[in-house]
């Protein structure tokens, strides 16, 4: 049925609105609309390790090049058993946490100084704009020069690439602001800080959600150069010694454990979503 279709059915039934009457269309799609979506979401990923199963069981894939879903479990629960799968995947979360929460702070805080006034956007855009115009890992040999071989430039390569990515959609949020909601509240006397807190930064929240979103994908991709500076712990080391002793089974788990991270990141971002525009009325797509 189409939104015409739904329309016209609508005017000439005087007792269901329009609401009812879509519903029963989606009640009439069939077993993938009554699905629950979390269990949809999963269908792309389930497909994905089902096609690597069949080309590894029916020789499409090289099993010395590319190893079957099977042997790279295998090697999960032997890096588990001994508690080394554990110690890089600590040591690689604990980085992209603090270099995350770093990257928000720093980020929503001088998106706030851009977005509000003008002489902030004169001081700061520019230079923001030219730190989003260089790739994070060229940084890698200057931040080893000028801190060492430590944590330090990892957490900075994470941190950077993580405010930048906030700085700049939260920046563009405070700025899309509808200025009759700013000319209405001031019209009301409200105070600078009602303004900012009430007004401004709410509307500029969904900016910000798609910020976290892109900057912990940064997160996650900066770590893969972050732990090339001389580390002995971390997901990226342990994809480095794999690809040396050509290991494939390793390299595909550190791949699956990224790919794992990155959704749990998006999940998360959802949550927030959830939560933060439960005010939002926005379109979600049709059945």
């Amino acid at each position: 049925m189409t939104t015409a279709e739904i329309v016209a059915t609508t005017a000439a039934r005087p007792g269901p609105d329009l609401v009812e009457v879509v519903a029963e269309h989606r009640a009439g799609k069939g077993l993938w609309t009554r699905t629950p979506r979390s269990v949809r979401r999963m269908v792309g990923p389930v497909v994905i390790v089902a096609a690597w199963a069949v080309g590894a069981a029916t020789q499409v894939l090289d099993p010395d090049l590319f190893p079957p879903p099977s042997q790279v479990a295998a090697t999960a629960w032997r890096l588990l058993g001994d508690g080394e799968l554990a110690t890089h995947v600590g040591a690689s979360a604990t980085r992209v946490l603090t270099g995350t929460v770093l990257g928000i702070l720093i980020g929503v805080a001088l998106a706030v100084v851009a977005g509000l006034t003008r002489t902030g956007e004169d001081l700061l855009d520019w230079t923001m704009q030219v730190f989003k115009a260089v790739p994070n890992f060229a940084l890698t040999p200057l931040l080893i020069i000028w801190m060492g071989i430590g944590e330090g430039p990892k957490i900075v390569l994470i941190t950077t690439g993580v405010a930048i990515a906030i700085y700049i959609n939260t920046y563009a949020g405070i700025r899309g602001v509808d200025r009759h909601l700013v000319e209405m509240a001031q019209t009301l006397k409200a105070r600078r800080g009602t303004l900012i807190t009430q007004v401004i930064l709410p509307g500029a929240m969904p900016n910000f959600l798609v910020g976290l979103r892109l900057g912990l994908s940064s997160a996650w991709l900066s770590l893969i150069f972050a732990e090339m500076i001389n580390t002995t712990k971390g997901i990226g080391y342990l994809m480095s010694r794999a690809q040396t002793n050509l290991q494939f089974d390793v390299s595909l788990l550190v791949i699956v454990i990224y790919a794992i991270a990155g959704l749990l990141s998006y999940a998360f971002v959802r949550i927030l979503e959830r939560v933060l525009l439960s005010w939002r009325n926005g379109f979600d797509g049709v059945a």
